[in-house]
């Protein structure tokens, strides 16, 4: 998947309908055998998925978290303007990706088609489910 294809995630994502009108090149269908990716393992449930953060923190809804498997990171959530950087695998169990020239790194604690949960250095685990589609971000409270 290309970066094209990430700006496509979003847009559908956000429910744009312009994204029909995408070139076809922006749709890429076709995934060599010989392709490089930064987690190529057959039957990953980590990549090319939209993750939403679950739990209780409703005050900043709508986390999201698409690792890509030509190594991009797509963060966006419903209050903050979407990031993209390279990540890779570090490990069996761990990614890292850069923000802002830092180091992120995180263990996987447990990923599989329902779930992914985190371990993000120095913080609490972050628990993600697969986004459903449609997916509308949330009211957030005007307090």
């Amino acid at each position: 998947m290309t970066s094209k294809a990430a700006i496509f995630a979003l847009l559908s994502l956000w429910g744009v309908d312009a994204v029909a009108t995408l070139p076809a090149a922006a749709q890429d269908t076709s995934t060599p055998a010989t392709e490089s990716s930064a987690d190529s393992d057959d039957g990953d449930d980590l990549t090319d998925r939209v993750w939403v953060k679950a739990g209780d923190d409703q005050s900043l809804p709508g986390v999201i978290k698409i690792f890509l498997s030509d190594g991009t990171l797509v963060q966006d959530s419903c209050w903050e303007t979407h990031r993209l950087s390279a990540w890779q695998k570090a490990g069996d169990n761990a990614v890292s990706w850069n923000e802002d020239g830092m180091e992120i790194k995180a263990d996987i604690v447990t990923v599989s088609a329902d779930e992914l949960v985190l371990k993000i250095a120095g913080m609490d685990e972050e628990r993600y489910t697969p986004a459903t589609v449609p997916y509308v971000c949330p009211d957030i409270p005007k307090g």
